[in-house]
């Protein structure tokens, strides 16, 4: 379960948490302009927009699960699994595998409307990349600094939702998941006002009363509600460090704490990492569950001409900064 969400003030954010019971080893991954993308029924793309985002690399490809390329256009791609279906291949569309669509999309797009375009002649594909790893039951969210829209490749076909909240979790679909904020008009970061009646002089006792009912679970439909309250209703300054923090702040809205999400195997859903991405800069930030300190890479620190991926694993354990202790060892035990 995942929650994924845009975010503006001086220049554009994008970014998601991935919740999961286990790690695939993902690494920070730039593919730079002259690698060579293999697609399973389009062939190779050599030259194209570079990208950064977070992927597990497996047979030196990049299997992205969010990422921005070098124009500022974002995708997420989160769990949809019992709606997600994709098509045998179809001849004259474009044939893309699911895991093939990230990729598939930044490598050629500067914005939404231009991804809208190429989304006209695809067909979404079942092909899995490996025995190993079999296609996901995904949808996703593409976003640039003007729009949004959510695609979902279902038994009825492909949907294009344009998405003006700029928020997406799993189930339901996402028009089911939009209609629902209808169900939470009456929430406010305001004080509440007594409307319950006329004759009983009802005030709130505490802060925050204006907000009462916004559901607390960690249900996707739930965590849909929530991210978009917190993200709707933000203040922020606007400066790269305070916009950074406010985004990460919103998505610890959503985030999953290990032992509340028990699974039937025994193992516990946690936000496996959370990111932001200054889309406009190239600027990729995250932290891990276990490393609350933000950590940062920069495509345009890098030779973005090279025929190569670049990596950069993930700091995973847990960075203190301290102040007046230094007798403590917080080396982890062996």
């Amino acid at each position: 379960m995942c929650t994924a969400i845009t975010y503006k003030t001086k220049d554009f954010y994008f970014g998601r948490t991935l919740d999961y019971e286990f790690s695939y080893g993902e690494q920070i991954t730039v593919t730079p302009r002259n690698f060579p993308l293999a697609f399973r029924g389009k062939g190779m793309l050599t030259h194209h927009h570079a990208i950064i985002g977070m992927a597990h690399v497996a047979q030196n490809y990049p299997l992205y699960y969010d990422a921005v390329n070098e124009k500022g256009l974002s995708i997420a791609g989160l769990n949809f699994v019992g709606n997600a279906e994709y098509r045998h291949r179809t001849d004259g569309k474009d044939n893309i595998a699911a895991f093939e669509f990230i990729p598939w999309i930044l490598a050629q797009c500067a914005t939404v409307a231009e991804a809208k375009q190429l989304l006209q002649q695809i067909n979404l594909t079942g092909y899995a990349f490996s025995d190993q790893l079999p296609p996901a039951q995904l949808h996703w969210m593409i976003a640039d600094r003007d729009e949004a829209i959510t695609v979902e490749s279902t038994a009825d076909g492909l949907h294009i939702h344009p998405n003006p909240v700029g928020v997406l979790t799993n189930n339901p679909p996402f028009e089911q998941q939009l209609l629902q904020l209808r169900n939470y008009m009456q929430l406010s970061a305001s004080e509440p006002e007594n409307r319950f009646c006329k004759q009983l002089d009802l005030q709130p006792y505490s802060r925050g009363m204006g907000a009462m009912g916004l559901p607390g679970d960690l249900s996707s439909q739930s965590r849909f509600i929530r991210a978009a309250f917190t993200k709707l209703n933000s203040v922020c300054d606007g400066s790269e460090l305070g916009s950074v923090s406010q985004f990460f702040h919103i998505l610890d809205a959503a985030a999953q704490t290990r032992g509340c999400c028990r699974l039937d195997d025994g193992k516990y859903e946690i936000t496996i990492y959370s990111s932001c991405c200054n889309a406009d800069k190239g600027i990729y930030y995250y932290t891990t569950y276990d490393n609350r300190q933000i950590s940062a890479v920069d495509m345009h620190q890098e030779n973005l001409n090279r025929a190569n991926l670049i990596l950069f694993p993930l700091i995973t354990e847990q960075k203190i900064f301290v102040q007046n202790m230094p007798h403590l060892d917080f080396t982890p035990d062996k």
